[in-house]
């Protein structure tokens, strides 16, 4: 008997009941679920297990490395992935003792603020979706579109006439990861997939007009 398709959902958190009631909350929504309590075992399982999603707490003690490093470890190697913070601290300066930035684009929910478990359950599902680049709108800042530090690094490497895999090879990243990640900063751009038009020649053209502005 089939059991259908299940998005998988890579869950880290140290407390060992917290863990296992999202473990118990998300397979009941009809997720795949795998539970680790450190950075480290989530980052080793992450490419045999290939995720959906990922939600993680964000302070792992002062010893290790924090939430904040597996998210920016997943936003450099597996962009395509959602990412979720379940934390107690409102702020993240607060739960992240290294002081790694949490990257753009993460839902940041705070545990005591939370309505009910299908806040939970839709913030993955929402992380799902809106890693697809189809979910992108430009975000305008004094007429130019905005986009981010790392876009920004891409759209550079796009005007010197690197190719995809060349891109990968200088950041230290997969393809896969590097097409992602190509095909984001178009769609932050605005740029659709058209025939009748190279999407790289149009980004460039936009950087060298000055249409664009980094965070």
């Amino acid at each position: 008997m089939t059991t259908g398709f299940r998005a998988r959902v890579l869950v880290a958190e140290d407390e060992e009941f917290t863990l296992n009631l999202l473990r118990e909350v998300l397979e009941g929504a009809n997720f795949q679920v795998e539970a680790v309590k450190s950075v480290a075992e989530a980052i080793e399982r992450v490419a045999s297990f290939d995720p959906h999603a990922v939600v993680t707490d964000l302070n792992f003690g002062v010893a290790g490395p924090s939430g904040a490093d597996l998210l920016q470890f997943i936003e450099k190697e597996h962009p395509w992935v959602g990412k979720v913070v379940l934390t107690s601290h409102a702020s993240p300066a607060l739960a992240i003792p290294n002081g790694v930035a949490v990257p753009e684009g993460v839902t940041y929910l705070v545990k005591s603020e939370l309505g009910a478990i299908s806040d939970l359950v839709g913030a993955v599902e929402d992380s799902i979706s809106h890693s697809s680049t189809h979910h992108a709108r430009p975000e305008m800042e004094n007429d130019r579109i905005v986009i981010s530090s790392t876009q920004g690094e891409i759209l550079l490497l796009l005007a010197e006439g690197y190719t995809n895999a060349a891109i990968a090879r200088k950041r230290g990243t997969s393809l896969r990861a590097t097409e992602t990640l190509v095909q984001r900063t178009f769609a932050s751009l605005g740029i659709k997939s058209d025939e009748d038009f190279n999407p790289r020649v149009l980004a460039v053209r936009m950087w060298q007009q000055g249409k664009v502005v980094v965070k």
